[in-house]
Protein backbone atom coordinates (compact mmCIF):
# COMPACT_ATOMS: atom_id res chain seq x y z
CA UNK A 1 0.00 0.00 0.00
CA UNK A 2 1.54 3.30 -1.09
CA UNK A 3 1.57 6.22 1.31
CA UNK A 4 -0.44 9.08 -0.25
CA UNK A 5 0.71 12.66 -0.63
CA UNK A 6 0.21 15.15 2.16
CA UNK A 7 -2.77 16.56 0.24
CA UNK A 8 -4.86 13.57 1.34
CA UNK A 9 -4.45 14.80 4.93
CA UNK A 10 -4.89 18.51 4.25
CA UNK A 11 -7.77 20.32 5.94
CA UNK A 12 -10.96 20.34 3.85
CA UNK A 13 -14.38 21.58 4.90
CA UNK A 14 -17.38 19.34 4.41
CA UNK A 15 -20.37 21.69 4.11
CA UNK A 16 -23.57 20.35 5.70
CA UNK A 17 -27.22 21.30 6.15
CA UNK A 18 -28.41 23.69 8.85
CA UNK A 19 -25.27 25.84 8.48
CA UNK A 20 -23.01 23.16 9.92
CA UNK A 21 -19.70 21.89 8.60
CA UNK A 22 -17.07 19.31 9.50
CA UNK A 23 -13.35 19.71 8.96
CA UNK A 24 -11.78 16.62 7.40
CA UNK A 25 -8.21 15.63 6.67
CA UNK A 26 -5.74 16.16 9.53
CA UNK A 27 -7.50 13.59 11.75
CA UNK A 28 -9.78 10.69 10.90
CA UNK A 29 -13.50 11.14 11.68
CA UNK A 30 -15.81 8.39 12.88
CA UNK A 31 -19.39 7.85 11.73
CA UNK A 32 -21.34 5.65 14.14
CA UNK A 33 -23.92 3.28 12.63
CA UNK A 34 -27.46 3.46 14.03
CA UNK A 35 -29.58 0.90 12.18
CA UNK A 36 -33.25 1.21 13.05
CA UNK A 37 -34.02 -1.95 11.08
CA UNK A 38 -35.13 -5.46 12.08
CA UNK A 39 -32.82 -7.23 9.61
CA UNK A 40 -29.42 -5.55 9.29
CA UNK A 41 -26.68 -8.15 9.01
CA UNK A 42 -24.99 -7.73 12.42
CA UNK A 43 -27.23 -5.51 14.56
CA UNK A 44 -30.77 -5.82 13.23
CA UNK A 45 -33.57 -5.38 15.74
CA UNK A 46 -31.39 -3.87 18.47
CA UNK A 47 -32.74 -0.33 18.14
CA UNK A 48 -36.53 -0.33 18.12
CA UNK A 49 -37.64 2.57 20.33
CA UNK A 50 -36.41 6.18 20.04
CA UNK A 51 -35.00 6.01 23.58
CA UNK A 52 -32.89 3.01 22.52
CA UNK A 53 -31.51 5.01 19.60
CA UNK A 54 -30.73 7.97 21.85
CA UNK A 55 -28.91 5.80 24.38
CA UNK A 56 -26.77 4.22 21.66
CA UNK A 57 -26.17 7.61 20.04
CA UNK A 58 -25.08 9.15 23.32
CA UNK A 59 -22.60 6.34 23.90
CA UNK A 60 -21.18 6.69 20.39
CA UNK A 61 -20.63 10.42 20.83
CA UNK A 62 -18.91 9.80 24.16
CA UNK A 63 -16.68 7.22 22.44
CA UNK A 64 -15.64 9.73 19.78
CA UNK A 65 -18.17 9.63 16.92
CA UNK A 66 -18.24 12.86 14.91
CA UNK A 67 -21.28 11.74 12.87
CA UNK A 68 -24.24 9.46 13.57
CA UNK A 69 -25.64 7.61 10.53
CA UNK A 70 -29.29 6.55 10.84
CA UNK A 71 -30.69 4.01 8.38
CA UNK A 72 -34.11 2.44 8.00
CA UNK A 73 -33.55 -0.14 5.25
CA UNK A 74 -31.05 -2.97 5.41
CA UNK A 75 -28.49 -3.01 2.59
CA UNK A 76 -27.21 -6.52 3.31
CA UNK A 77 -27.28 -8.92 0.32
CA UNK A 78 -30.72 -10.51 -0.01
CA UNK A 79 -32.49 -8.14 2.38
CA UNK A 80 -36.17 -7.52 1.73
CA UNK A 81 -36.77 -4.04 0.33
CA UNK A 82 -39.03 -1.64 2.20
CA UNK A 83 -41.19 1.17 0.85
CA UNK A 84 -40.55 4.85 1.51
CA UNK A 85 -43.29 5.09 4.13
CA UNK A 86 -41.82 2.24 6.17
CA UNK A 87 -38.33 3.69 5.89
CA UNK A 88 -39.54 7.10 7.04
CA UNK A 89 -41.55 5.63 9.92
CA UNK A 90 -38.27 4.16 11.18
CA UNK A 91 -35.78 6.97 10.60
CA UNK A 92 -37.74 10.18 11.19
CA UNK A 93 -38.67 9.53 14.85
CA UNK A 94 -35.08 8.42 15.48
CA UNK A 95 -33.65 11.59 13.93
CA UNK A 96 -36.06 13.79 15.89
CA UNK A 97 -35.24 12.02 19.16
CA UNK A 98 -31.48 12.27 18.67
CA UNK A 99 -31.71 15.94 17.65
CA UNK A 100 -33.64 16.73 20.81
CA UNK A 101 -31.30 14.77 23.09
CA UNK A 102 -28.02 15.68 21.38
CA UNK A 103 -28.55 19.05 19.65
CA UNK A 104 -24.88 19.41 18.71
CA UNK A 105 -24.63 16.01 17.02
CA UNK A 106 -24.11 15.77 13.27
CA UNK A 107 -26.62 13.34 11.78
CA UNK A 108 -26.58 11.45 8.51
CA UNK A 109 -29.52 9.66 6.93
CA UNK A 110 -28.70 6.45 5.07
CA UNK A 111 -31.13 6.55 2.14
CA UNK A 112 -31.23 6.61 -1.64
CA UNK A 113 -34.73 8.10 -1.78
CA UNK A 114 -35.09 11.82 -2.44
CA UNK A 115 -38.35 12.11 -0.50
CA UNK A 116 -36.86 10.43 2.57
CA UNK A 117 -33.73 12.53 2.30
CA UNK A 118 -35.73 15.76 2.24
CA UNK A 119 -37.92 14.79 5.19
CA UNK A 120 -34.88 13.62 7.17
CA UNK A 121 -33.12 16.94 6.66
CA UNK A 122 -36.30 18.78 7.66
CA UNK A 123 -36.28 16.65 10.84
CA UNK A 124 -32.72 17.74 11.59
CA UNK A 125 -30.29 15.56 9.61
CA UNK A 126 -27.24 17.20 8.05
CA UNK A 127 -25.95 14.60 5.56
CA UNK A 128 -27.48 12.27 2.97
CA UNK A 129 -25.63 8.96 2.61
CA UNK A 130 -26.72 7.48 -0.74
CA UNK A 131 -25.67 3.85 -1.25
CA UNK A 132 -26.69 4.00 -4.93
CA UNK A 133 -24.46 6.98 -5.66
CA UNK A 134 -27.30 9.15 -7.05
CA UNK A 135 -27.89 6.59 -9.79
CA UNK A 136 -31.13 5.13 -8.37
CA UNK A 137 -32.78 8.50 -7.66
CA UNK A 138 -30.83 11.42 -9.15
CA UNK A 139 -33.19 13.85 -7.39
CA UNK A 140 -31.18 13.21 -4.20
CA UNK A 141 -28.65 15.61 -5.71
CA UNK A 142 -31.32 18.29 -6.07
CA UNK A 143 -32.30 17.79 -2.42
CA UNK A 144 -28.66 18.37 -1.45
CA UNK A 145 -28.57 21.59 -3.47
CA UNK A 146 -31.82 22.93 -2.04
CA UNK A 147 -31.01 22.06 1.59
CA UNK A 148 -27.23 22.50 1.64
CA UNK A 149 -26.85 18.94 2.94
CA UNK A 150 -23.59 17.08 2.86
CA UNK A 151 -23.70 14.27 0.34
CA UNK A 152 -21.95 10.91 0.54
CA UNK A 153 -21.88 9.29 -2.90
CA UNK A 154 -21.23 5.55 -2.63
CA UNK A 155 -20.00 3.18 -5.33
CA UNK A 156 -21.92 -0.04 -5.83
CA UNK A 157 -21.54 -3.00 -8.14
CA UNK A 158 -25.17 -4.05 -7.74
CA UNK A 159 -27.52 -4.25 -10.74
CA UNK A 160 -24.85 -3.23 -13.24
CA UNK A 161 -22.04 -4.74 -15.30
CA UNK A 162 -18.76 -4.03 -13.56
CA UNK A 163 -15.46 -3.39 -15.29
CA UNK A 164 -12.83 -6.05 -14.66
CA UNK A 165 -10.36 -3.64 -13.04
CA UNK A 166 -11.44 -2.67 -9.52
CA UNK A 167 -10.13 0.90 -9.72
CA UNK A 168 -11.28 1.37 -13.30
CA UNK A 169 -14.78 0.46 -12.21
CA UNK A 170 -14.62 2.95 -9.33
CA UNK A 171 -13.55 5.76 -11.62
CA UNK A 172 -16.20 4.97 -14.25
CA UNK A 173 -18.98 4.78 -11.65
CA UNK A 174 -17.99 8.01 -9.96
CA UNK A 175 -17.70 9.79 -13.30
CA UNK A 176 -21.41 9.13 -13.80
CA UNK A 177 -22.39 10.02 -10.24
CA UNK A 178 -20.35 13.22 -10.16
CA UNK A 179 -21.86 14.29 -13.48
CA UNK A 180 -25.31 13.94 -11.89
CA UNK A 181 -24.18 16.01 -8.91
CA UNK A 182 -22.59 18.66 -11.12
CA UNK A 183 -25.67 18.96 -13.33
CA UNK A 184 -27.84 19.53 -10.26
CA UNK A 185 -25.43 22.14 -8.93
CA UNK A 186 -24.04 20.35 -5.88
CA UNK A 187 -21.00 22.23 -4.59
CA UNK A 188 -17.74 20.30 -4.44
CA UNK A 189 -17.36 20.95 -0.72
CA UNK A 190 -20.67 19.16 -0.07
CA UNK A 191 -19.39 15.86 -1.50
CA UNK A 192 -17.59 12.91 0.05
CA UNK A 193 -17.06 9.67 -1.89
CA UNK A 194 -17.37 6.09 -0.61
CA UNK A 195 -15.84 3.18 -2.58
CA UNK A 196 -18.55 0.84 -1.27
CA UNK A 197 -16.64 -1.99 0.36
CA UNK A 198 -18.75 -5.13 0.25
CA UNK A 199 -21.35 -3.91 -2.22
CA UNK A 200 -21.25 -6.57 -4.97
CA UNK A 201 -17.54 -7.07 -4.37
CA UNK A 202 -15.98 -10.40 -3.41
CA UNK A 203 -13.18 -10.73 -0.85
CA UNK A 204 -10.44 -10.46 -3.46
CA UNK A 205 -11.95 -7.28 -4.90
CA UNK A 206 -12.27 -5.73 -1.45
CA UNK A 207 -8.65 -6.41 -0.58
CA UNK A 208 -7.50 -5.17 -3.99
CA UNK A 209 -9.47 -2.01 -3.36
CA UNK A 210 -7.64 -1.59 -0.06
CA UNK A 211 -4.28 -2.30 -1.65
CA UNK A 212 -4.82 0.25 -4.43
CA UNK A 213 -6.80 2.74 -2.37
CA UNK A 214 -4.43 5.67 -2.98
CA UNK A 215 -5.56 5.74 -6.65
CA UNK A 216 -8.94 7.09 -5.54
CA UNK A 217 -7.38 10.37 -4.43
CA UNK A 218 -7.13 11.30 -8.11
CA UNK A 219 -10.86 12.08 -7.91
CA UNK A 220 -10.09 14.99 -5.60
CA UNK A 221 -12.67 14.39 -2.85
CA UNK A 222 -12.47 13.24 0.76
CA UNK A 223 -13.19 9.53 1.04
CA UNK A 224 -15.46 7.73 3.49
CA UNK A 225 -15.06 3.98 4.02
CA UNK A 226 -17.50 1.46 5.44
CA UNK A 227 -15.74 -1.83 6.10
CA UNK A 228 -17.35 -2.48 9.47
CA UNK A 229 -18.02 -6.17 10.10
CA UNK A 230 -18.18 -6.87 6.37
CA UNK A 231 -17.94 -10.41 5.03
CA UNK A 232 -14.46 -9.96 3.56
CA UNK A 233 -13.16 -9.31 7.08
CA UNK A 234 -14.70 -12.60 8.12
CA UNK A 235 -13.05 -14.30 5.14
CA UNK A 236 -9.68 -13.20 6.46
CA UNK A 237 -10.27 -13.72 10.20
CA UNK A 238 -12.73 -16.61 10.24
CA UNK A 239 -15.02 -14.67 12.57
CA UNK A 240 -18.79 -14.17 12.47
CA UNK A 241 -20.23 -10.70 11.84
CA UNK A 242 -20.67 -9.72 15.50
CA UNK A 243 -17.03 -10.61 16.24
CA UNK A 244 -15.35 -8.62 13.48
CA UNK A 245 -14.68 -5.34 15.29
CA UNK A 246 -10.97 -6.02 15.81
CA UNK A 247 -10.63 -6.87 12.12
CA UNK A 248 -12.59 -3.72 11.30
CA UNK A 249 -10.20 -1.65 13.40
CA UNK A 250 -7.27 -3.09 11.44
CA UNK A 251 -8.86 -1.96 8.16
CA UNK A 252 -9.56 1.44 9.71
CA UNK A 253 -5.90 1.95 10.61
CA UNK A 254 -4.68 0.75 7.21
CA UNK A 255 -7.14 2.85 5.23
CA UNK A 256 -6.45 5.92 7.34
CA UNK A 257 -2.76 5.61 6.48
CA UNK A 258 -3.87 5.29 2.84
CA UNK A 259 -5.71 8.62 3.12
CA UNK A 260 -9.34 7.82 4.01
CA UNK A 261 -11.03 10.63 5.93
CA UNK A 262 -14.26 9.21 7.45
CA UNK A 263 -14.93 5.74 8.86
CA UNK A 264 -18.44 4.30 9.19
CA UNK A 265 -18.36 1.77 12.04
CA UNK A 266 -20.48 -0.16 14.52
CA UNK A 267 -17.98 -0.10 17.42
CA UNK A 268 -16.81 3.48 17.80
CA UNK A 269 -14.47 2.97 20.76
CA UNK A 270 -12.17 0.37 19.21
CA UNK A 271 -11.97 2.27 15.93
CA UNK A 272 -11.27 5.51 17.81
CA UNK A 273 -8.14 3.89 19.24
CA UNK A 274 -7.12 2.49 15.85
CA UNK A 275 -7.42 5.97 14.34
CA UNK A 276 -5.43 7.50 17.18
CA UNK A 277 -2.49 5.21 16.38
CA UNK A 278 -2.77 5.77 12.63
CA UNK A 279 -3.02 9.56 13.02
CA UNK A 280 0.02 9.61 15.33
CA UNK A 281 2.03 7.70 12.72
CA UNK A 282 0.83 10.01 9.94
CA UNK A 283 1.89 13.05 11.96
CA UNK A 284 5.32 11.51 12.58
CA UNK A 285 5.77 10.62 8.94
CA UNK A 286 4.77 14.08 7.74
CA UNK A 287 7.28 15.59 10.12
CA UNK A 288 10.15 13.61 8.56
Amino acid sequence: MAFPTKNAFSERKWSLAHSKSLMLGPAGALMGILNVTPDSFSDGGQLVLPQDVVARARGMVQDGAAILDIGGESTRPGADPVDAETEQARVLPAITAVCEALPDAILSVDTYRAVTARKAIEAGAHIVNDVWGLQREPDVARVAVETGAGLCIMHTGRERQKLSDVIGDQLAFFETSLAIADKAGVAKDQIVLDPGFGFAKDAEENFLLMARFEALHALGYPILVGTSRKRFIGNATGRDAADRDVGTAATTALLRVAGAAVFRVHDVAINHDALAIADAMIAARQGV
